[in-house]
């Protein structure tokens, strides 16, 4: 066998460097079958190769002592190819190659007393004492320090290299890196006891006490290899004055912190994390036992809490540190029933995703989707549901915890094999990426030859066969899915066992532990929950088991939203409505996006859910983009004609106009909260199914009223306000104008009765209600305010009558109001002929400075009169300071003043005069943008008032729930309430500055 094909065979990647390390004079004399047996345990040989001819250049008697003895080479080998770190380490320092040797099979546990007395004796400190003082201080007592800190983290790494089942191995080696974490901070506190001493005498830093509490990893002995230690410091001195003893405190702990990771001749260990103290970095370094129990007592938040979970005494003064964690515990196991905890259950899990790059979310082994963050929340949080009233469930590491849940019935026994499986595997990988050059690190290798080098690291030493990169890799992501689905299941499937159907590895919770499980994930009524979950999983029939397996992901996606109580309720009488209904049924199973949807609408809209729930078929469209699309005008129209030909009595007939109606509303909030529309195609779709609607009604009304006598005139309704611009939402009023034309011939007095019996029986038509009646209908109100003399003037004029009326009497804001006018229904060439009429009104050649002044104590009057008493004019959506209304009025006047000489303004929509405005340099291009953005968003909230609740609302709401929920239909993320109303008040603050500025001109 060639050389090449041989290195080949061995795992070898880059031949001609690793020949070049093959010709080495340091390898002359050395067995060449050894070295290769040596080679063919190594992960990656080519670094073992190199590795050891290094360190026989360094020092070639210690180094060939390791390679010749049969027993140790393997584990020379395999040490030289899983760390490069750390052969770096055997070759600054070889006299430390002796820890590099065979253990037996089952390796004996280290007690952590026998690392903390080592690295003790290191710096001259006695380990007999609680608070130790080295003997050796500065450079040399640290350097010490660490050298003796990595000869013991070598023998862990032979150990845990050599192990035949990594996995099994791994709390031991997690727990024993922990310890040496631990010892390293003791013995470091030793020294800056010694070094303190020379600064305030050795009798007052002995007179100060300081205990080293662990955090995260670090307190829970489940560390990795390299790794920040989260600490948190308590201090207690006897006969010393506040500032002296925070001094020497503050002074213990920092030198601590140097001992550990200032520069020097032998390499920092780890950085020390202080950050998880009381205040964060804003916070004293060091605090007395009373100051922190304070501290959780009236400002922690939730997070905190969770932070203290982990808590272990770790060094400096044990019996302080019995205390601190006395102490603390309460608070602990107390905080599932503080006030927001289930909003910060929610920020902790969007913390998981939110902060990882997108280019390293795919490699991410502990903060990406069914990574290890993932098992660490779900263990944590059910440790503090179920904690505080379960004592057997409070271990500190996560695979105990795993196995005390699963004792104590809160995980099934099989869930909670595969959990402990995949989160042992998860860090196994971690660890053995960070060993390679000690660097924290949680992202997958790209290199092939990496990815090669870790599968062969992460197997046992029986294995023989070189495993692939692919085959790591695949395992991988068989990890990945499984604990993405364990999520589910260990949250949610036990809620729904019944006793009649349990199976054997199947738990059932106790009723308050289901209750409390479920008021964690956000629901408020968790009695109320847990009726709906047996109502929907109860029995055996094909509904009943689909639904048992659905809901356990269906569950955490309420919890998703904002009112998870609401999406569980609307989801049991959705199903019951909808029975046995096959499409249903397959819907919910087959397509995740379409059960997704229905969730999301489900626990965050009153005004969707209700639609749903009486016109339950409509859910099949979750399952289709397509028929989601709203359907056009001339659809509708089309419908509503057939509609009426079969039906032509009025009751029938109008009924099915206004059912119609309410189909496309519910369509267009559903492809809304699918973000499929835009916000003017929103407006767009809405405004076409309020002017079928209406175009219907119009139809009904004159067939009844000529069907009692001859006609007698051409009516016409047009739209006005905010549906002439096509900019309405959910429940906008219908703002209109009547006009009407007499045949010729006619009497003109007859024309103008049947007129107004034509508009007001439209208007009933819309309004009364319906037998049957149309369930959760948003009526379509008719409101004809605008029209000439206002409420004062006749409901319906001729077009006579306009034409007088405008060429005498008419007002300047009447001319505004016609800036949106647009046909709506009726009669076309009426429509044209009064369009015709009003274009000289509404973009007259000269607007006066008479007529300006008018328009701007309109405003004024507006502002002063109409706004509610009692409302903040800085969170009315409409009359507020920058809102609708003042973005409406400048937009209006600019038109008014410019639309007879620039003709592209002479269109009904704000958004679209906005656009030409800028264009045409009316106003500058930022001040415009600001303008539409500020529209836009009060718009954006009006609707998702309606959307909400049900019920329409001019105000940004204050209450917390309810901003939530509406930052979220206006695409804010989860827990961005306050983000929304600091953009809302900020941006209308800026338009109200831009509107005083143009309109009232200061």
């Amino acid at each position: 066998m060639s050389l090449n094909r041989k290195l080949i065979s061995y795992g070898f990647t880059d031949l001609e460097k690793s020949r070049r390390f093959l010709d080495a004079p340091e390898l002359q004399g050395l067995n060449d079958d050894d070295l290769f047996d040596g080679l063919a345990v190594a992960a990656n040989p080519d670094q073992a190769l190199q590795s050891f001819v290094r360190l026989l250049a360094v020092n070639r008697k210690a180094a060939s002592a390791a390679f010749s003895d049969d027993g140790r080479r393997g584990p020379f080998f395999r040490l030289l190819g899983a760390s490069e770190a750390l052969g770096e380490f055997l070759m600054r320092h070889p006299e430390h190659l002796d820890v590099v040797r065979p253990g037996p099979a089952a390796p004996p546990v280290v007690a952590p007393e026998q690392v903390r007395s080592e690295l003790l004796r290191s710096v001259g400190a006695d380990p007999a004492e609680d608070n130790p003082v080295a003997g050796v201080m500065g450079v040399d007592a640290y350097c010490g320090l660490r050298v003796a800190y990595r000869r013991l983290l070598t023998d862990l790494a032979v150990r845990d290299l050599c192990h035949c089942s990594p996995v099994d191995y791994l709390p031991v080696v997690a727990r024993e890196l922990a310890d040496l974490a631990a010892a390293a901070l003791e013995a470091s506190l030793a020294v800056a006891r010694a070094e303190l001493g020379e600064v305030y005498g050795p009798d007052a830093v002995a007179r100060v006490k300081l205990a080293v509490i662990a955090m995260g990893k670090s307190g829970a002995r489940e560390l990795n290899y390299i790794s920040d230690v989260d600490v948190v410091y308590v201090v207690e001195g006897q006969d010393l004055d506040d500032t002296t003893l925070t001094r020497i405190g503050t002074g213990l702990a920092s030198g601590m912190s140097r001992g550990v990771y200032s520069p020097g001749p032998e390499p920092a260990l780890w950085e020390v994390d202080a950050n998880l103290r009381p205040e964060g970095k804003d916070g004293q370094l060091v605090r007395t036992l009373q100051s922190h129990v304070s501290y959780y007592e009236r400002w922690a938040k939730t997070w905190e809490f969770q932070a203290l979970l982990k808590a272990r005494a770790a060094a400096g003064d044990p019996e302080l540190g019995r205390r601190y964690e006395e102490a603390i515990a309460p608070f602990v196991w107390a905080s599932s029933q503080r006030e927001g905890f289930v909003e910060a259950v929610r920020a902790m899990r969007r913390r998981v995703t939110d902060n990882i790059p997108r280019d390293e979310e795919a490699r991410q082994l502990k903060l990406g989707p069914g990574g290890l963050r993932d098992v660490e929340f779900t263990v944590q949080l059910l440790q503090l549901v179920h904690g505080r009233l379960d004592e057997s469930v409070r271990a500190k590491d996560t695979v105990s915890a795993i196995g005390a849940l699963s004792a104590a019935g809160y995980i099934g026994r099989s869930d909670a094999l595969d959990l402990d499986d995949s989160y042992r595997y998860l860090r196994v990988l971690e660890h053995r990426i960070q060993l390679m050059q000690m660097r924290r690190t949680h992202l997958m290798p790209e290199d092939e030859t990496a990815l090669r080098a870790l599968a062969r690291s992460s197997e046992g030493c029986m294995v023989t066969v070189r495993p692939s990169a692919q085959s790591l890799h695949d395992r991988w992501q068989r990890t990945r899915r499984l604990v993405k689905r364990l999520h589910e299941s260990i949250f949610y499937r036990p809620l729904l066992n019944n006793a009649a159907t349990l199976q054997p590895e199947d738990i059932q919770l106790t009723a308050e532990a289901a209750q409390a499980r479920l008021a964690a994930l956000g629901y408020q009524d968790p009695r109320g929950a847990m009726r709906h979950i047996e109502a929907l999983t109860g029995g055996l029939r094909r509904r009943a088991m689909l639904q048992k397996q659905l809901l356990p992901i269906l569950l955490g996606w309420f919890a998703d939203g904002v009112d998870p109580d609401a999406g569980l309720l609307g989801f049991r009488r959705l199903s019951e409505s909808l029975g046995e209904s096959h499409w249903y049924l397959g819907m919910l199973r087959d397509s995740n996006a379409a059960a997704e949807r229905l969730c999301a609408v489900l626990s965050s809209s009153r005004f969707i859910t209700d639609l749903l729930e009486v016109s339950p078929e409509s859910t099949q469209w979750l399952g289709s983009d397509t028929a989601l699309v709203p359907e056009s005008f001339d659809d509708q129209w089309q419908e509503i004609q057939s509609k009426m030909s079969r039906h032509p009595e009025p009751g029938e007939a109008i009924r099915l106009i206004r059912l119609i109606r309410r189909r496309e509303l519910l369509r267009i909030a559903i492809a809304d909260s699918s973000n499929l529309l835009s916000q003017a195609e929103v407006g767009e779709a809405l405004a076409d199914a309020d002017r079928a609607a209406v175009l219907g009604a119009l139809h009904v009304a004159e067939k009844q009223v000529f069907g009692q006598e001859d006609q007698l005139t051409d009516v016409v309704v047009m739209a006005m306000g905010r549906q002439g611009g096509r900019e309405i939402t959910y429940g906008s009023d219908a703002d209109v104008i009547y006009v009407h034309r007499p045949l010729p011939g006619v009497d003109e007095a007859a024309a103008q009765q049947q007129a107004e019996a034509i508009v007001a029986r439209l208007s009933a038509l819309l309004t009364q209600p319906c037998k049957p009646a149309v369930l959760a209908e948003r009526v379509l109100e008719i409101d004809a305010a605008l029209r000439p003399e206002g409420k004062q003037g006749a409901m319906v004029r001729s077009i006579d009558s306009y034409r007088e009326y405008y060429r005498r009497w008419s007002l300047v804001w009447e001319a505004q109001a016609l800036l949106r006018a647009r046909p709506l229904a009726g009669d076309d060439g009426l429509a044209a002929e009064f369009l015709d009429l009003i274009d000289p009104v509404r973009y007259p050649q000269q607007l006066g400075e008479s007529d300006v002044r008018e328009i701007r104590r309109i405003k004024a009057r507006v502002e002063s009169e109409r706004l509610p008493r009692g409302a903040d004019p800085s969170r009315h959506l409409k009359l507020g300071r920058g809102a609708l209304s003042d973005v409406e009025w400048l937009v209006q006047l600019l038109q008014l003043q410019h639309a007879r000489a620039i003709p592209a303004l002479r269109v009904q929509s704000t958004l679209a005069a906005l656009d030409v405005i800028a264009a045409e340099g009316l106003l500058p291009v930022e001040d415009a943008a600001l303008l539409r953005d500020s529209w836009s968003l009060a718009t954006r909230i009006r609707a998702a008032n309606v959307i909400w609740s049900g019920r329409g609302s001019d105000v940004l709401p204050s209450p917390r729930r309810d901003l939530e929920a509406v930052a979220r239909w206006c695409g804010y993320g989860p827990g961005s309430g306050s983000e929304l109303e600091e953009d809302y008040l900020r941006m209308t603050r800026r338009s109200r500055a831009i509107f005083e500025r143009h309109f009232y001109g200061y």
